[in-house]
Parts: structure tokens; C-alpha cells; sequence
């Protein structure tokens, strides 16, 4: 098969496109032969060097991806050769071909075409796990989301509008802020221009937000924490911003909020296809209702994935964009 390779980190000119062994289902894996992967930070991080693949994970990049079942492995059931499916992925997206734990699986929804299901596993999963799973935001409170306008930002303003809740979203551009009131986003935010900590204030009364999802980390941290509400959970799953900041435990205390911060990617098998589940249970019935949809942004061709890159890096896009194996 064709992978995107790294011979050694660097800019987006490290990423290869050429000949690489197959992948080999193991027990409980199947085999998927991809139409398309979707770009992520990680995978810029992985490219630059400083996030590795997990140990027994493929070398290649892509955190997710979209195709068909071409082969099954020993121990799984439920899937059969030619099922369409979507893929959460500790790697290998970024290939023809990736083994893909049966757990963390699934199907394409009702009315979303194969290419553009590979925008969905990553970003469900990260916004579900964080946003409900661990700060379980409730119908009536108000969601602070970073980078409204990203893969993530996009599908977070959905997920919490179709639960009754209110979002406040913050992007460096007024087509991106406009692109988020479209998808359903209530207090709009220039971070260039604003201060969100101000913005969120007055929005709510002075009460600030119940839950801010924050790709940020340090720069962010203090001003995180003094937008908080009381009872308030801030859920950090980035460092956009460094990882080392200031906490001020006294305000953290007086609002009785708390701080999280999760990754997927190392996550042990048996908590993704704990998230997968919870997903499939309660976002794909949102997905085949057309109440939830992916934006992709654009699509390349999975050998110009240096050109993607680019693409991301200088965050000239709206939502998701997408390496596809073929035309």
C-alpha cells in the first residue's frame, strides 16, 4: 500500500507519500481499506516531533478515518467485508490501509457520504467524552467552546445546542463567528478584538460559564478560571497556548469549579470503545436525524497531505479538512 511517511521530523515537506507494508488485522481488529483520513493537530504535533504514536501503534499519521471493512480479524463479530464504516485511530489514518480495533468502529450515518464521515470519529469522541462524559453540561447552562470555528469548535456548538444548552464561542475572524451563529452559536466572540472573560460576564448575567472547553491550556488558564461560573468544569484538551501556567486555587475554590485535562490518543482500549459506545448511543441517532452534521472545510488528495497541513496550520479553514485516497 501508499502511507504518508516521516523520515524525520520537520515541516510539512517530512510528510511522504510512499510505499509502506500492509497492516495485518490482529484479534479483534479489522482491516479497513480507507477513503479518506481528516487532519488534526496531533497530527501536525506528530510531524514537528513532539507527540509519538503510542507503543503498538502504526507509525503513520491520522487520528481517524473513513472506508470500507476489507477484512476481519479472529474474536470479532458484528462486522462483515464491505461494511462502510468510520474509525477512531491511535494512528494510520494517513494510509490505503489501517487495523482498527472492532471497539472503535462505526458505522456511517444516514445521509453523510463516505468521505465526509471522516471528519466525525475524532471530534465526536473528544467533544462528547469532554463536554458530557466528564463535565456533563445540562440543558439551560452556557458552553464556553475555544476556536469555535475548528473541526471540534464546529461539532461542540451542535452538540450542545441539540441538548438545550447555551453556547458562547470565540474565533479571530468575523466570517468564522458568523459561520458559528450559523451552526447555532449564541454569544460570538473576536479574541482578537474582546475579552472573553468580559464578553461571557455580561452575556450571563456576571454568572460566567458552567463549562468551557479549552484547546488552549496555559495562556488561557487564569482567564479560564475567572470566566467560570460556580460548580463550573473547565476541560482542557490542548496546549495551543504552552503547558505550563498559573492556578489560582482561591478562585478555583471560591467557585467550587474544577480543572480537567484529557487526551484520547493513549487512552487504553477499553475506555474508546467505551466513548465509541456512548458516541454511537447518543450522538448517531443525532447524526441519521440530520440534526448534527461534520463541516469539512475542503478535501485533498492523500499525497498532498503537506498541503493540508499548510491549510491547518495557518487556520485558514472552517471546520474539518480531509486527505482522500482517491478522487
Amino acid at each position: 500500500m501508499h502511507a504518508i511517511t516521516i523520515s524525520e521530523p520537520g515541516g510539512p515537506e517530512a510528510l511522504v507519500w510512499a510505499e509502506a507494508p500492509d497492516p495485518v488485522p490482529g484479534e479483534g481488529e479489522v482491516l479497513v481499506e480507507v477513503t479518506a483520513s481528516a487532519v488534526n493537530r496531533a497530527d501536525i504535533m506528530q510531524r514537528q516531533g513532539f507527540y509519538d504514536p503510542p507503543p503498538g501503534a502504526s507509525p503513520h499519521p491520522g487520528l481517524e478515518c473513513s472506508g470500507r471493512v476489507a477484512a476481519v480479524g479472529t474474536g470479532v463479530s458484528g462486522w462483515s467485508v464491505g461494511d462502510e464504516v468510520c474509525a477512531l485511530l491511535a494512528g494510520g489514518g494517513y494510509a490505503e490501509k489501517v487495523a482498527v480495533p472492532a471497539g472503535q468502529l462505526l458505522p456511517v450515518p444516514k445521509g453523510i457520504d463516505l468521505k465526509r464521515a471522516a471528519a466525525l470519529p475524532e471530534v465526536v469522541c473528544t467533544v462528547w467524552s469532554n463536554v458530557f462524559m466528564v463535565s456533563h453540561l445540562r440543558p439551560g447552562e452556557t458552553l464556553l467552546v475555544h476556536g469555535g470555528s475548528s473541526g471540534i469548535g464546529t461539532m461542540a456548538i451542535q452538540l450542545a445546542k441539540a441538548v438545550g444548552a447555551r453556547v458562547a464561542v470565540t474565533a479571530g475572524t468575523a466570517e468564522k463567528l458568523e459561520r458559528c451563529a450559523e451552526l447555532g452559536a449564541d454569544i460570538l466572540i473576536n479574541y482578537r478584538e474582546q475579552d472573553f472573560v468580559a464578553e461571557v460576564k455580561e452575556a450571563t448575567g456576571g454568572a460566567g460559564a458552567d463549562v468551557i472547553l479549552d484547546n488552549m491550556g496555559a495562556k488561557y488558564l487564569d482567564r479560564n478560571v475567572r470566566a467560570l461560573a460556580v460548580n463550573g468544569r473547565l476541560a482542557i484538551i490542548g496546549m495551543q497556548g504552552g503547558r505550563k501556567g498559573e492556578l489560582d486555587i482561591g478562585t478555583l475554590l471560591a467557585k467550587r469549579a474544577a480543572v480537567t485535562a484529557t487526551s484520547l490518543r493513549a487512552r487504553p482500549l477499553e475506555e474508546k470503545t467505551a466513548i465509541v459506545a456512548a458516541v454511537r448511543e447518543h450522538v448517531w441517532p443525532l447524526l441519521d436525524g440530520g440534526h448534527v452534521s461534520p463541516i469539512v472545510d475542503r478535501e485533498l488528495p492523500m499525497s498532498e497531505a503537506a498541503a493540508a497541513h499548510r491549510i491547518v496550520e495557518e487556520s485558514g479553514h472552517i471546520g474539518k479538512v480531509l486527505l482522500v485516497t482517491s478522487p
